[in-house]
């Protein structure tokens, strides 16, 4: 068994996450407490000004900086930690073209903890020619497991559903021995989930967030909008299948001439309506939807998936679960998994058509730097 930190700044732009968690790779033998480190004005400013660029485009190196200044920042304040999981900023997704682009450098983050950083996650699976995303959904596999064994979930199918910017869903099922097992996963991104609503507060009204979903629930819905944007090919293309944080740019613009409520109640109208089309795509009805992410906090978004959805909708932590930690502490349990040449990605949750252990493996070295811990 391993201590990993693992952490995680996603695509809402508003700071690291960090957990620690204990496991061999395999099983969870248990969670550890969790930090966060928030992102000022300037910092987030510079991430969204970013987005959308690749290495060596202007700003990118500036950016990257920022990212690994504040990610050692946050893991010096867990020095139990043995091994570092750094997932880096994303700023660009395109596994048909480009690639994917995770700002940040685990080596030099090494160099500044004094700590072995597990880093660069997806760029081996778009390699093999996988989408390179959703990572999560193996992690997803063994918290289930975890929870079956804590007395909190019986045996069998459940979905996560991740509400960061963008939405994913990972259908897990329980009864098969390892995440990687086949018919043990499917994985997909369903649709925009809190960009464009936080990117319309923030445009609108200088506001993070729609804080519970307040605005949105006093708005009205303008169902032509939500029509044209379920239009769209990518909801009736199989998984698995990824999307860029600004894919769904049109459906920004569509809203732009209503009034903030009713913009907001549309977005969040079309981010349910895309989970409701994804759930089409699973191969047996899920016991129950597990919520994680920022979404959950959103009242709004909450009873619209309930209303949409027919399996019990709830939060993670009802089984036992931090919701806001999960992502972060997906990639600690993902970077034991490299260390240990396992596989963290796969045919049916990222379209990789053989099981991937991607991942680079950096150690601190130089004088002046910290051994790294024993074993690792």
């Amino acid at each position: 068994m391993i201590t990993a930190l693992g952490m995680m700044s996603g695509t809402s732009l508003d700071g690291v996450d960090a957990a620690l968690i204990r496991t061999d790779g395999r099983r969870i033998e248990g969670f550890g407490r969790s930090g966060f480190r928030a992102y000022g004005d300037n910092e987030s400013g510079l991430l969204h000004s970013l987005l959308g660029k690749w290495h060596g485009d202007e700003g990118v190196a500036e950016g990257a900086a920022l990212s690994e200044a504040a990610h050692a920042e946050l893991a010096a304040d867990f020095p139990e930690a043995q091994l570092l999981g750094y997932h880096g900023q994303t700023f660009a997704h395109d596994p048909g073209g480009r690639g994917t682009h995770q700002a940040g450098s685990g080596a030099r983050l090494a160099q500044m903890t004094g700590r072995p950083v597990v880093w660069d996650f997806r760029t081996e699976d778009v390699r093999r020619g996988g989408e390179g995303a959703p990572l999560v959904p193996f992690f997803h596999w063994a918290c289930a497991d975890w929870a079956v064994g804590q007395g909190l979930l019986e045996r069998g199918p459940v979905a996560f559903l991740n509400l960061g910017g963008v939405g994913n869903i990972s259908w897990v099922d329980t009864r098969l021995p390892a995440p990687e097992a086949e018919g043990a996963c499917l994985a997909f991104d369903t649709g925009p989930a809190n960009a464009p609503i936080n990117d319309l507060l923030r445009a609108r009204l200088r506001m993070s967030r729609d804080e519970g979903g307040a605005l949105a629930l006093s708005g009205r819905v303008n169902e032509a909008i939500v029509r044209d944007f379920l239009a769209d090919p990518f909801f009736r293309r199989p998984p698995p299948k990824s999307l860029d944080r600004d894919r769904f740019t049109a459906l920004s613009y569509a809203v732009a001439p209503l009034s903030d409520a009713d913009a907001a109640a549309t977005l969040v109208d079309a981010l349910a309506s895309a989970v409701r089309a994804g759930m089409e795509w699973l191969p047996e009805a899920p016991g129950s939807v597990l919520v994680c992410g920022g979404g959950r906090h959103n009242r709004a978004i909450m009873q619209a998936l309930s209303a949409k959805l027919a399996p019990d909708v709830m939060p993670v932590e009802a089984v036992g679960l931090d919701g806001d930690m999960l992502e972060a502490q997906a990639f600690g349990w993902l970077a034991v998994r490299v260390l240990k040449g396992l596989p963290i990605s796969g045919p049916m949750t990222t379209n990789v058509p053989e099981p991937v252990c991607g991942g680079r493996i950096s150690h601190p070295s130089g004088h002046g730097n910290k051994a790294a811990p024993r074993g690792l």
